[in-house]
């Protein structure tokens, strides 16, 4: 019993703590989580008289987001759990005139307002007048909001990373990657999440953990500017996920779904809200199988079988006016295998991969007065990884690898909003601690994977008795000059031993913040201050500011902003003890202990954004960003070969620019569109410091991350028709330019691939291409490259200003369906079909690359889905 108490301190303090706060807190109202509000009210006519019965409806036009509530006998109304946001409320009832009025939601303050309905006898039909110009955002920094109707509509590979899916087509400047990975303007994975205010701030894409499923999210709002000051840790992009809530639901609502699509893949989903005025509760259950579970190193899919399943449950209780609670509830597995290339499936490889993960978090606020609020929340998350090995370590191609990896997150927020005049102050304090546990196996194969030595030919010397690069010479070989000597004592084939490596560790981290949102007159003004301590395997404080301002220019319909952060960043833990046991150079210069080993520190962030935001009456607006991005000590990730083992590593500093645009077309007509775009420099400077980078010779210089891409966009139009049957249809357009692939730097180097490398990249000389089975040796002919990537002329390629990419591709998406099928009211069917990657471009998302591996884009995929809602 004392061994729990110990292991477990920190948590046990946490909890202890937040109960202290919820039982010292009395005479409470809480409505609305951090991210969301209460709008309420009272409807009344020219007399004061109430009027019970009376329609409210709240939408804002941009993002979709549309609600509808009636008043009650007293003449009351109600909208919890909103986004925060712009919106235009319009009030309606028979044998009065309509009335309509904007709100600038910004606080978890609730939202009081009073309609006074004068009488009229006209039987017209009033159009509500919402106009785009009048819900343009006046705050400093770039977002975007994504309701659940724009959510239902898109195109998903998977829905196993739907909510990551979801930012990559709906957010400028997000650049796409494999299995469900997104770059968030110039960075490899610095983003947050924070769901119903708890923040997360670990990897969220397939390979990582588990995610929830997007029938679980009500809106979202995607900060891609400088975040607030309540912001930390990871924070160059923050989702600010709203979860649905069942509080108020008098009639059960929810809906039960089946699907199937492409290489063999059902799914189904039960989904419920059901409550009452002081309670609620929403469910939502998940399942998939897919024979294509994960993006494949090959254009077909070996060996890439995989089962998720996700269970979220969120629990309201408002027992008296005064009061509001709530728990969130998540847990999750999914089970797949390890995509073989065409060797790995010819030696049977067979690695897998198993992920388990739950969360708990309740939260509880408070309302001292009309005008301030508390919030408080608490949160305990688990992932554990488990990459197993084949049964037989000599089916593993080039390594034998596996792991077992668990972390442990738990932690406590609590903040005071207040919400008065021209002020909207938040201040707060968080804290956490991280749980690392860390087992990790490894050995080579391939006997020509990491050679000792060559021969006359340059061909690897297959001898296993050589060892050591200084005795080639005496064999009548040649040393190899690209032997990594930190791996030969774990070349299985040449009398080495598995790496074998075990490790715990715990992070902490504290923050303190204050901001204010002033709006005064047609200027807004965001201020910030921000503290934050991390200590783990290193340690690094930062007073971090937050500033921003814009000006609304009311007679064009524009907003001018500007914006300045600065963030402490702190390392990814997935795989850090290890990663921070390995040095300068990694694994291949280090095998623990021969040379000093630091660990990954924390880095330190400038950030600069100018941007404006332009509406053309209703027809649509414009948003526009530039941003600099100036980091000491900046962050990546390196992927052990094509699996989807990886492990953090830091560089000396990176300088980030671009710009990202978004042009959204609110719904006129039964059609609505929007688009994104965005281009990033992404220039990282050496030297490398930890994680398994197997390189032989530490780089030098400046080059440009694979993340780092000149032009992406997406492009989305919806078209509604059949009003009574719910009719739609939907279009995408995606294209990227390509990410920077450094593997094939010339034609020359390509002639060296292998015959199934060759293949994959579409290698051609003159009008022969190259097989699997017929390798490209020399070309002679001035027609010569790769159809999925860019080779470069010989002597052309610069790690700086021209580095060598994945060939740019257009893929193109096309879905419809009914929300209605047969015209009912209460009971409805619905139906959906889906076409990705309609014109079955192949294509790849990245080739070789040290920090992400090979993978392709899927094929033509075919999706079809019933349900039933209620």
């Amino acid at each position: 019993m004392h061994f729990f108490f110990r292991r477990h301190a920190s948590v046990i303090r946490i909890l202890i703590l937040f109960a202290f706060v919820l039982s010292s807190i009395s005479a409470i109202n809480a409505q609305g989580l951090g991210g969301v509000g209460t709008i309420q009210g009272k409807v009344m006519d020219p007399t004061g008289a109430i009027i019970p019965g009376a329609t409210v409806e709240v939408r804002n036009v941009v993002s979709g987001y549309q609600r509808t509530t009636v008043t009650d006998d007293t003449g009351q109304f109600v909208f919890r759990n909103v986004p925060q946001n712009m919106y235009h409320l319009a009030v309606t009832a028979s044998g009065f005139a309509m009335a309509q009025q904007d709100l600038e939601l910004r606080s978890s303050v609730p939202q009081n307002l009073s309609f006074t309905l004068e009488v009229s006898s006209s039987k017209e039909t009033v159009e509500v007048t919402a106009e785009a110009g009048d819900l343009l955002e006046t705050t400093p920094s770039a977002h975007t909001d994504i309701d659940q109707s724009l959510v239902a509509r898109l195109p998903m590979e998977t829905a196993v990373s739907g909510l990551s899916s979801t930012i990559t087509l709906a957010t400028p400047g997000v650049v796409a990657d494999s299995n469900g990975f997104f770059h968030p303007l110039g960075d490899h994975a610095q983003a947050t999440f924070s769901i119903d205010s708890q923040p997360i701030s670990d990897q969220q894409s397939r390979i990582y953990s588990n995610q929830i499923s997007t029938n679980a999210v009500q809106s979202m709002e995607v900060i891609s500017g400088v975040a607030p000051a309540e912001y930390g840790d990871k924070s160059s992009l923050v989702s600010v996920v709203t979860t649905k809530s069942g509080l108020g639901l008098l009639k059960p609502t929810g809906s039960i779904n089946a699907g199937y699509g492409s290489f063999g893949s059902p799914s189904g989903s039960i989904n419920l809200g059901f409550g009452g005025v002081k309670w609620g509760n929403f469910v939502s259950v998940n399942g998939l199988r897919s024979g294509r579970f994960l993006d494949s190193p090959e254009f077909g899919s070996f060996h890439n079988k995989g089962n998720a399943e996700t269970f979220f449950d969120r629990i309201d209780f408002q027992p008296r006016a005064s009061d509001s609670f709530h728990l969130d509830l998540f847990a999750a597995r999914s089970w797949f295998q390890a995509p073989n290339t065409f060797d790995q499936l010819a030696v049977g490889q067979d690695q897998r991969q198993r992920i388990e993960s739950f969360n708990i978090a309740p939260g509880w606020t408070h309302l001292f007065s009309a005008n301030l609020l508390l919030t408080a929340n608490a949160y305990f998350r688990q992932d554990r990884v488990d990459y197993y090995p084949s049964n037989d370590p000599a089916a593993d191609l080039p390594a034998t690898v596996g792991q077992g990896r668990r972390l442990s997150n738990t932690g406590a927020r609590f903040d005071l909003s207040y919400n008065k005049g021209v002020h909207n102050v938040k201040g707060g304090f968080q804290f956490s601690r991280t749980f690392l546990s860390e087992n990790f196996r490894f050995g080579i194969t391939d006997p020509t994977s990491n050679p000792v030595c060559l021969d006359g030919a340059g061909d690897p010397v297959l001898d296993p008795s050589i060892t050591d690069s200084a005795n080639c010479a005496g064999a009548g070989f040649v040393a190899n000059p690209g032997l990594k000597p930190g791996l030969v004592p774990f070349d299985l084939t040449r009398g080495g031993a598995l790496l074998q490596f075990r490790d715990r560790g715990a992070i902490d981290q504290q923050a303190l913040y204050l901001q204010d949102t002033i709006s005064w007159k047609d200027w807004t003004l965001m201020l910030g201050l921000r503290g934050d301590h991390y200590k783990g395997l290193s340690e690094g404080y930062a007073l971090a500011p937050r500033t921003g301002v814009s000006y609304h220019f009311k007679r064009t319909n524009t907003i001018l902003r500007a914006a300045y952060g600065h963030t402490l960043e702190t390392p990814y833990n997935e795989n850090l003890l290890l990663s921070s046991a390995t040095g300068v150079g990694g694994l291949a210069n280090n095998p623990f202990g021969s040379v000093v080993s630091a660990p990954i520190r924390p880095g330190r962030r400038n950030q600069y954004n100018v941007g404006f935001q332009q509406a053309f009456g209703r027809f649509f607006v414009v948003d526009g960003e530039y941003f600099w991005k100036y980091t000491a000590n900046a962050y990546d990730f390196n992927t052990l070969g094509d699996t989807s083992i990886a492990f953090p590593i830091a560089w000396n500093k990176s300088k980030l620019d671009g710009f990202s645009m978004r042009v959204s077309l609110p719904e006129i007509h039964g059609f609505r569109a929007f688009a994104v775009m965005g281009h990033t420099r992404a220039r990282y400077f050496n030297p490398e410091v930890g994680g398994l980078f197997f390189d032989t010779n530490p780089q030098t210089g400046v080059f440009r991350i694979d993340h780092d891409q000149a032009f992406q966009q997406t492009t989305n139009v919806q078209y509604s028709f059949l009003k009574k049957h719910g009719g739609w249809i939907g279009f995408t357009w995606r294209y990227d330019s390509g990410l920077v692939n450094g593997a094939v730097p010339d034609y020359a180097t390509a002639l060296t691939l292998s015959p199934a490398e060759q293949a994959a990249i579409g290698l051609f000389c003159g009008n022969v291409f190259a097989t699997r089975t017929a390798p490209i040796t020399s070309c002679s002919d001035p027609h010569q490259g790769a159809t999925r990537i860019v080779i470069l002329p010989l002597g052309t390629e610069d790690d700086d200003h021209n580095p060598p990419r994945i060939a740019p591709r257009h893929l193109f998406d096309l879905g419809l369906g009914s929300d209605n099928l047969f015209r009912a009211d209460h009971y409805k069917i619905t139906a959906k079909f889906s076409v990705l990657n309609l014109a079955n471009k192949v294509a790849l998302y990245n080739f070789q690359s040290t920090f992400s591996g090979t993978h392709f884009v899927a094929p033509r995929t075919y999706q079809a889905e019933l349900g039933f809602t209620f």
